[in-house]
């Protein structure tokens, strides 16, 4: 696509519709960008140099002055936003950042989905596929727009993409050559509706995918596994349930089934990732690498080494006996239910927040039986308490005004082999701007006043 004296607009101002300002200005496009916020509210700004008359901040921007040939929406806008229509209805073009990014790029491209798991599994096929010697770059949902990295890499080069159902549901071109959808739970229904609606974006990853691709499902979770007669890719399935064909787990081991015969690839107990959807993390990402020609020995090296990501089951330290867990990453109730099973010692919860439309009712049930004490914060706890009040069980329930009270009742109710756990349910919008400020705000609460105790 010439972008060379086009008018584009930018839709959405944060980390990804800045990337994509400065690939447009360099392909010589004359830029426009706008969001909801004011100038005080956005960062970098000025590092863009765009005219004051292409900035439209905190007002509607101005179609008929700008007439955009092109719309580039960040993941956060919708394109059920009026402007984005009224733009449609003029005959502009629309691409997400990612298509932005991707337009001309030869790179290999991997792309994984998934309600949960995608940072994980995203990381360690990062780690895996680098393995196979060539230039390997990790980009998208995962922190990095993909607008930054994509310009330069080569078709030797191998791009492995986060990508949320935000970045997927306009894309019409995206053609990841890999691509991993590794489960789909009610997330987001606030933007998407319905759980079809978010399926059908999630599903966009394999529009484009044709005989030569290979499609890595879930083969234990019912929605991932329907896409098996959608995409005319060749389809590899992965689940902790038993599977004649595929990655699935046998015993204490990982393996792999292919025409009768089992291959062991790990053994659980060699990782440094707990849990059971973890061991699901693990089977997509050693499916791309199996796919992507990794020898099994540099594979199992790299399983070993491999520690969880930030702000995902991220061990915080044990202080006192007690093991603090910082998930502020589970912003859904199905990847904190996941956190919970994961430890057999008694929990302390915190969690709350903002909740994006989703029924907490089997979260809570479970949390008031397994947990110890549960601490509750943000726009979602009273809603959390009386669901917790409602089940029963044995915990302890209160609510805290915000993460430094939640976490000083955390430590004043734990005891030497308990876990504090930090697995919200919620995202963390009505109190930080993103999780992994949450996150960060959780350690640095646990390490200073752990040390004043």
């Amino acid at each position: 696509m010439d972008l060379q004296g086009k008018n584009v607009l930018v839709v959405g101002a944060g980390l990804s519709g800045r990337a994509a300002v400065r690939r447009l200005q360099k392909a010589g496009a004359r830029v426009f960008l706008t969001d909801r916020q004011p100038a005080e509210g956005l960062s970098d700004l000025a590092a863009l140099r765009l005219p004051p008359e292409c900035l439209y901040l905190a007002r509607e921007a101005d179609l008929a002055a700008i007439r955009p040939a092109l719309l580039v929406l960040s993941p956060g806008a919708p394109p059920s936003l009026p402007l984005v229509r009224a733009a449609l209805a003029a005959r502009a073009e629309l691409l997400s950042e990612v298509e932005l990014a991707l337009l001309d790029c030869p790179a290999f491209l991997i792309g994984v989905t998934g309600s949960n798991g995608k940072t994980t599994t995203t990381t360690l096929c990062g780690e895996l596929v680098a393995g196979s010697g060539r230039p390997t770059v990790v980009a998208g949902n995962i922190g990095l727009p993909l607008c930054d990295v994509t310009e330069g890499l080569s078709a030797d080069s191998r791009l492995v993409a986060e990508l949320s159902s935000f970045q997927l549901e306009t894309a019409r071109t995206l053609h990841p050559r890999i691509a991993v959808l590794l489960n789909i739970t009610p997330d987001h229904l606030d933007r998407h509706g319905t759980l079809e609606r978010y399926a059908a974006a999630k599903g966009r990853i394999f529009a484009c995918q044709t005989a030569a691709d290979l499609a890595v499902l879930n083969g234990g979770d019912r929605w991932a596994r329907a896409f098996a007669a959608r995409t005319a890719a060749r389809v590899v399935f992965f689940a902790a349930a038993d599977l004649t064909e595929g990655y699935c787990l046998s015993g204490d081991y990982i393996v792999r089934r292919r025409g009768g015969q089992e291959e062991k690839i790990i053994a659980r107990g060699e990782l440094q990732l707990r849990g059971i959807h973890n061991m699901e993390n693990v089977m997509a990402a050693v499916a791309v690498a199996d796919e992507l020609g990794v020898s099994r020995e540099r594979q199992r090296e790299t399983l070993r080494a491999f520690r969880p990501v930030p702000h995902r089951q991220e061990i915080v330290g044990e202080f006192g006996g007690v093991l603090f867990i910082n998930d502020s990453k589970g912003t859904n109730p199905d990847s904190a239910l996941k956190a919970l099973a994961s430890y057999e010692a008694p929990l302390i919860l915190i969690a709350g927040g903002r909740n994006k439309g989703l029924d907490m009712t089997e979260f809570m049930r479970t949390a008031a039986r397994r947990v110890k004490h549960l601490i509750l914060i943000g726009e979602a706890a009273a809603e959390m308490e009386e669901l917790a009040r409602q089940a029963g069980g044995g915990a302890g329930i209160e609510r805290a005004a915000d993460l430094a009270q939640a976490v000083a009742a955390a430590i004043q109710v734990a005891r030497a082999g308990d876990v504090v756990l930090l697995s919200p349910a919620c995202t963390s919008w009505d109190m930080f701007a993103n999780y992994e400020e949450r996150g960060e705000c959780f350690k640095a609460l646990v390490r200073g006043k752990v040390r004043k105790e």
